[in-house]
């Protein structure tokens, strides 16, 4: 392990030496998990969290490969220099400048001359003899006037037996040949491109004009060659053959932003706009100034006379415009689709861990319900324990009550409540969600039902879980649309639960997901979903083994043969039974142990967050009080009465023993208890309901960098901007609101034609002035890149909005926060009596 890369990286990340030093011990040698080293090992991290565990892992992996890259660049540099008498002496100064690059751009730009490459001019010009013209005209700059006279040497006599592609006809070819030469050096010397990479991101701006149609067959193949050319692969994005809409992209027809503060989501957008063939892109910089900068370092300080200050100048000119200039624009579109992707896969990530966090109303008998129009509802009532009891397809007539299908779909609606004693009735939230919903309510009216609960669930992604081998493993006669609604119960009863089956990237909670680099999304998201699991805990004697493959430690193998184990031999006994599955050692029980739980076991330490290497301490604890474990546990006066300090040691702090404390007071606590669900309004239920100014709860489905979406519960979600999330400045929305959230919303706006709903959060006042709105910034402005709801079967608003600029700064008033969090509880007994 590297002494120095240690601290850079505690340098970088400003963290203490010893805290980097012990989190990179634990995660790279010993082979710990991120979630095991934040819970369970913070005497010897200083008590890091796992984003600073990710930011120190990630960090000393990138310096690591930089290294890498270091030694066998080197060794390739070393052997050029050993072949080429122009680089004769000169690998020890070389090799300090690599040793010294603090960057993969810095250690790239030195390498570049080194660098195999195609045959280019340059090369052949060095071919026919001409690099010794070029060093004539160099070293006599002072003093040469008559460059011509100079080339003459160098021009392949009419009777020398000379290869075609090898002569030099006359003193023009000569000249232009040592010309190349010099373009091609410019272009490769790292501190020339260090000044036009400052210069181009100081300056540049990111333009988009509307492409015309004979333009975009150009276009396409053009992005596709720019990304195979800069290392990428070809555009993820699959156009479609029929039209696009280019009215989604009329707000980037005549765009102009600077690149430093150009929003990752409009950076999307024009991406995704030229790659559909709509816009023309490109980065414009002052050239100016670039090629006078450029030209002054080229020339340097050294006297030249005026032809060969002529020559060279030329010469700077050329190899900035040919070379130089669009290598560093390419350098610059990646960075700026770099920086956008990270912002929106940090979006993403948010946004899913909000969702998988949402709170669980367990230990109830769900009737999951699927809305649909044409197709009929389909019905699945599931136990406790998430087992499927019946299922049915309904078909009412919404039009006429006294239909046969609509009095068939009452009877079996009701008849399933009262069959499986049904306790909640978990709606879909897609298209035909509140029809069923205000049926159903009018089935409970009419046939007396009590204590029946109604909530809206998200159903992004349970199509998905539906042709999944885990849902076919489990159901293997059912139809795939049943298995979508057994999905939606048991979202309300364990939404983390149910969630980790389906792929986190067709759960509709991000911004451009799909237009990003889906390997890096993977890990993001992935991350995420780990690290909701370890924070909750899992129940060994229940859960799939899609969750158990998330536990710290685990992994997709491991966890079936558990649930392989659990079928055969039945329910764990005890967090020690672990160790009699086949491939579990003492590594993954060390990794894994502490985050799964046993509410069956004999100790009840096994239903806690106390990992097993711990419970001598709480047996210490218990023999001073002179009590049993089980009689300390969940007595919050008897464990504040401790004195834990005594109970330190050299391996033990006091952050462990506040931890173990905790647990003690309520052991196996799920940190999702806090939270609300929602009930819509039955006052509307469709698009044409809504009137500007009305006031209605929603829930929020998605945040981006632009503001939230939120579901009022008429199948289109609505826009609040971020210029509307507060009375006060918002700078990130995600500060004020995330997705689950329950908000008081008002209608701004209804465009029924388009589908888009405006709102707004912001305390209504007449007298309060309106900044003036500026390109891109209205409060859902109807023209949206992308439509298409991730996940979902509904339209309108769409997380991948980029059409919005920043917000209105209209002086300071106070914020508007979510509603206040409800127990499970207090929810059920709110929302059962509508």
């Amino acid at each position: 392990m590297s002494i120095n890369l240690m601290q850079k990286v505690a340098a970088e990340l400003t963290l203490k030496p010893a805290q980097v030093h012990s989190a990179i011990k634990l995660l790279f040698e010993e082979e710990c998990t991120i979630p095991f080293v934040a819970r369970y090992r913070k005497e010897m991290t200083g008590s890091l969290d796992e984003v600073q565990l990710r930011d120190i892992r990630d960090r000393f992996q990138y310096l690591t490969e930089l290294e890498s890259s270091k030694t066998k660049y080197l060794k390739v540099v070393e052997e050029h220099c050993q072949k080429n008498p122009a680089f004769a002496g000169k690998f020890e100064e070389l090799k300090k400048r690599f040793e010294a690059c603090a960057t993969r751009q810095e250690l790239e730009d030195l390498y570049l001359p080194f660098k195999p490459k195609r045959r280019t001019r340059a090369m052949i010009a060095r071919e026919k003899g001409l690099e010794p013209l070029l060093e004539l005209i160099l070293e006599q700059r002072d003093s040469l006037n008559d460059l011509v006279a100079a080339a003459a040497p160098f021009v392949t006599p009419a009777d020398k037996d000379v290869p075609a592609e090898l002569r030099v006809p006359d003193t023009a070819a000569a000249l232009a040949g040592a010309a190349d030469i010099l373009a091609e050096r410019v272009n490769e010397t790292a501190d020339y491109r260090a000044i036009v990479r400052a210069i181009s991101q100081d300056t540049g701006m990111l333009v988009a004009k509307k492409a015309e149609e004979k333009e975009s067959a150009k276009l396409a193949a053009a992005a596709s060659a720019a990304a195979i050319a800069a290392g990428e692969d070809e555009p993820e994005i699959k156009l479609k053959s029929k039209k696009t809409d280019a009215s989604k992209y009329e707000n980037y027809f005549d765009y102009r932003e600077s690149l430093k503060n150009a929003p990752s989501h409009r950076v999307m957008a024009v991406r995704r706009g030229e790659a559909e063939k709509v816009l023309r892109c490109s980065i414009e910089v002052d050239e100016d100034r670039i090629i006078g900068d450029l030209r002054s370092a080229v020339l340097g300080s050294r006297v030249a006379t005026d032809p060969v200050k002529a020559w060279i100048t030329a010469v700077v000119d050329d190899s900035y415009k040919r070379l130089m200039g669009p290598s560093i624009e390419t350098e610059l579109r990646l960075q700026l689709k770099s920086q956008a992707e990270d912002e929106a896969i940090n979006v993403f990530s948010k946004n899913l861990e909000n969702l998988l966090l949402l709170p669980p109303i367990p230990n109830k008998i769900v009737m999951g319900v699927d809305p649909g129009i044409r197709t009929g509802s389909k019905l699945a009532v599931v136990d406790e324990t998430g087992k499927l009891l019946g299922s049915a397809t309904v078909y009412p007539d919404y039009r006429k009550e006294d239909s046969p299908k609509t009095r068939e779909a009452k009877t079996v609606i009701a008849g399933f409540i009262d069959k499986f004693k049904v306790q909640c009735i978990a709606v879909g939230n897609g298209t035909g969600s509140r029809e069923i919903d205000r049926f159903i309510m009018s089935v409970i009216k009419e046939f007396g039902v009590k204590d029946v609960k109604r909530l809206v669930v998200n159903e992004a992604g349970a199509s998905v879980y539906s042709t999944d081998d885990l849902a076919r493993e489990e159901f293997p006669d059912l139809d795939p649309t049943i298995r979508s609604t057994v999905s939606i119960a048991r979202r309300l009863q364990d939404p983390l639960a149910e969630l980790v089956k389906i792929n986190p990237r067709s759960i509709g909670v991000g911004q451009y997901q799909h237009d990003v680099n889906p390997n890096k999304l993977g890990r993001s998201l992935e991350e995420v979903v780990e690290s909701c699991v370890n924070k909750v805990g899992v129940n060994l004697n229940t859960a799939s083994y899609k969750l158990l493959g998330y536990v710290s430690g685990v992994g997709p193998t491991l966890a079936k043969s558990i649930v392989a184990f659990r079928n055969q031999n039945g329910k764990f006994n005890s967090r020690d039974d672990l160790s009699k599955v086949t491939g579990l050692g003492p590594k993954a029980y060390q990794q894994a142990a502490g985050f799964l739980r046993v509410p069956e076991s004999e100790n009840p330490l096994d239903n806690s967050g106390v990992h097993p290497e711990r419970y001598d301490i709480v047996t210490m604890v218990a023999d001073d009080l002179k009590k049993p474990v089980r009689e300390i546990i969940g007595h919050k006066d008897i464990i504040g009465g401790i004195a834990w300090e005594k109970y330190v040691s050299q391996s033990l702090g006091m952050p462990t023993l506040q931890d173990i404390a905790a647990e003690l007071i309520k052991p196996g606590r799920d940190p999702r208890e806090d939270g609300a669900r929602l009930l819509f309004s039955d006052e509307v239920a469709e698009l044409s309901d809504l009137k500007p100014g009305m006031t209605l709860k929603g829930t929020v489905t998605n945040v981006t960098n632009f503001g939230a979406f939120v579901d009022i519960g008429v199948h289109q979600d609505g826009l609040v901007h971020i210029s509307e999330l507060s009375d006060t400045f918002v700078k990130d929305p995600a500060e004020v609101v995330a997705v689950g959230a329950v908000l008081n919303v008002r209608i701004l706006e209804v465009d029924i034609q388009r589908k888009r709903i405006s709102l707004s959060c912001k305390t209504p006042s007449a007298d309060r002035p309106q900044a003036p709105r500026q390109q891109g910034q209205g409060q859902g402005s109807p023209n949206h890149p992308d439509q298409q709801r991730q996940g979902g079967q509904r339209g309108g608003y769409n997380n991948q909005n980029s059409n919005q600029g920043q917000p209105h700064r209209t002086g300071p008033r106070p914020a508007a926060k979510p509603e206040k969090s409800f127990t499970v509880d207090d929810l059920l007994s709110k929302f059962g009596k509508k």
